[in-house]
């Protein structure tokens, strides 16, 4: 699954009410100062594609795994290390970037899907993308995207539902919460201005990084891809990391045409292919 290769892949932390206590990372943005308190607390990049290093002075030099490709739709692969892994259940959109000078100055989404930003749960992080990115797979996008009429409401993402499941030893298991798109804090315009702002303004600071410096020297890519936060987990769900064998299912579904029964069907039988349906199904290697 190579078709995002020249995207840049970013992520936004704490949109969901909730989620970053649960995730044990409320501690992480401590320092961090938002507009309201409902506001996320930030950007990261988990993919910088054809990242070249700048000569010019830079606040920060990104790690180089950001430059792995690590989106795939059938797989995650653990670390090799023993640490703990868990899935985050999220919205992808696909977006248009246009810039002015070296700014962002409009986000356009056209596509949005079920998205995995499978994290290490690690104390002590430096930055938020040091548990976003180890390798090959190690991020997970449907292959089934839902296209967007307008980013607004009124629009088709006012009807859409999110939810997510870990099978395991023939078990299907709810992971995270059943919500509507609508209970994440920030959406529609209220998001894609804030995801502008953030790019052109986020500085090096406690565990943010200047996307805007990143972006310069990925040369201005013109597509983004980006993850719009994690929801809450289950109880089942916040205790509960990936092991080899299991797999990780998150769907995005049209909630006025499938009950979250039918949903639960569907992956009981393994359907996947619906209409109003976006289906992630990777499997832990």
């Amino acid at each position: 699954m190579k078709i995002y290769e020249d995207y840049l892949g970013l992520g936004i932390a704490g949109n969901f009410a909730l989620h970053l206590e649960q995730a044990g990372e409320l501690e992480d943005f401590k320092d961090v100062i938002t507009a309201d308190e409902a506001a996320p607390k930030g950007l990261f990049p988990f993919y910088l594609p054809n990242y070249t290093p700048s000569n010019e002075t830079t606040t920060r030099t990104p790690k180089e795994i950001l430059a792995t490709y690590p989106i795939c739709d059938a797989t995650i692969k653990l670390p090799s290390k023993g640490v703990n892994v868990q899935a985050e259940p999220e919205v992808g959109l696909v977006c248009d970037l246009s810039y002015k000078d070296g700014k962002v100055i409009s986000i356009t989404p056209t596509h949005f899907g079920a998205y995995n930003d499978c994290s290490i749960r690690i104390a002590g992080a430096q930055k938020i993308s040091d548990k976003k990115n180890w390798g090959d797979s190690s991020k997970g996008y449907s292959n089934t995207l839902l296209e967007i009429d307008k980013f607004q409401a009124g629009g088709v993402m006012d009807d859409y539902t999110i939810c997510s499941f870990l099978r395991r030893d023939s078990e299907l298991n709810a992971y995270g919460e059943d919500v509507e798109l609508s209970g994440y804090s920030y959406f529609y315009e209220k998001l894609t201005a804030w995801i502008t702002n953030q790019i052109n303004t986020q500085t090096n600071f406690g565990p943010l990084e200047p996307i805007n410096e990143y972006i310069k020297a990925c040369d201005y890519p013109t597509k983004l891809l980006i993850s719009i936060g994690a929801t809450r987990y289950t109880k089942y769900g916040e205790s509960t990391f990936l092991k080899t064998g299991d797999e990780v299912l998150v769907v995005v579904y049209n909630n006025q045409q499938y009950s979250p029964r039918d949903v639960k069907t569907k992956l009981l039988e393994e359907n996947y292919s619906s209409p109003n349906l976006s289906v992630l199904a990777q499997k832990v290697l």
